[in-house]
């Protein structure tokens, strides 16, 4: 098993803007198409999946919106050999993302992580949290 690096992925899910772009694009298809074909099995982690998502909808990257950001990746993170602690965590995190433009990824993944544990308290000073149904956001005391 290997491990994949956020350029990976990116690779793969950018347009290529050079040909040296181009035949990167190209290995990393055909190395998601050998993980496709259960040839390969490889594993990743929560950072490089929210690094991913970040350059993907980023204004000075990519510029995509959540939901095609979302679009994007989730074939990818779906797949059977492609190990990811919580997998269905990941694809909630990918869900409520696309579904609230006002979440960033990694607050769309604190809320998956919630719901996977049963909890819908949540300590932030992040406000965005209070719009989503179902979370209380609380401020520490002094």
């Amino acid at each position: 098993m290997r491990f994949l690096d956020a350029n990976i992925f990116l690779r793969y899910l950018a347009k290529p803007a050079t040909p040296a772009d181009q035949a990167k694009l190209e290995a990393c298809s055909v190395l998601f198409q050998r993980i496709k074909r259960s040839e390969e099995q490889v594993t990743t982690t929560e950072a490089i999946v929210a690094e991913v998502v970040y350059v993907l909808i980023s204004p000075r990257h990519y510029h995509l919106s959540h939901q095609d950001a979302a679009a994007r990746i989730r074939p990818l993170l779906v797949l059977r050999r492609l190990k990811l602690p919580h997998k269905r965590a990941y694809l909630r995190a990918l869900d409520l993302f696309a579904t609230h433009n006002f979440l960033d990824f990694e607050d769309a993944l604190i809320i998956a992580q919630m719901e996977r544990q049963g909890l819908t308290e949540v300590y932030s000073y992040d406000t965005d949290l209070d719009r989503l149904p179902g979370i209380s956001r609380f401020e520490p005391l002094r």
